[in-house]
């Protein structure tokens, strides 16, 4: 926190939303910091709870004070975060000549995946993936819903058409995993795939 930004570092922006999973966006959020990324977090207001629910961070009011649990509660001092407000309209993410090149929605609750799919832009999650999805820049979102209605398949479906990679919290077993952080990795491991950021989890299928 308070590190000048570096030209060749990584750019990411993390959201966290309502749905459960909340591991998946923290143990994300430890990974990306470790491999040096600057992440721009943004947490809504149903995370906040989610968060508080799941896990035993409790995230303070203010984004310099959010700022520094979630810098703890990671433990790791590589890296650059910055928390956005949910109406800090004037964040870089909002912008298409300030965004990162990657954004990643992790979880994702499907009123989140809804307002992305209409382009309400009514909050600044939105805003950066709207952002996103018209620069054509990357954007991944984790949703864990279950059972899906045809309304979140569709939504689905429209987003995905639009290059957007959706990417459920479904983790394989294969890896023969024995604790819940175990699955955890799985997905992370995923994600970060996706985003091209080298990682250790876990071998990837073929690899001893």
């Amino acid at each position: 926190m308070g590190e000048h930004a570096n030209p060749t570092r990584c750019r990411v922006t993390l959201a966290f939303t309502g749905a459960s999973g909340a591991a998946y966006g923290l143990r994300l959020l430890q990974c990306l910091l470790a491999a040096d990324a600057e992440v721009f977090v943004i947490v809504s207001k149903a995370a906040r709870v989610v968060i508080g629910t799941e896990t035993d961070l409790r995230l303070p009011a203010g984004s310099g004070a959010t700022e520094q649990a979630l810098r703890d509660y990671a433990g790791v001092n590589s890296g650059r975060l910055v928390v956005c407000g949910l109406e800090q309209w004037t964040a870089p993410v909002a912008s298409g000549s300030g965004a990162p090149a990657a954004m990643v929605v992790c979880p994702c609750s499907t009123g989140t995946l809804s307002a992305i799919a209409t382009g309400a832009s009514n909050n600044l999650i939105e805003r950066a993936a709207d952002v996103a999805i018209k620069e054509g820049r990357q954007l991944v979102l984790v949703p864990r819903e279950a059972p899906l209605s045809a309304i979140h398949l569709e939504n689905m479906l429209k987003l995905a058409r639009l290059g957007v990679t959706i990417m459920p919290a479904a983790p394989g077993f294969y890896h023969r995993p024995e604790t819940v952080a175990e699955l955890v990795d799985f997905m992370v491991a995923r994600v970060l795939d996706h985003l091209q950021i080298p990682h250790t989890l876990m071998p990837r299928w073929g690899e001893s």
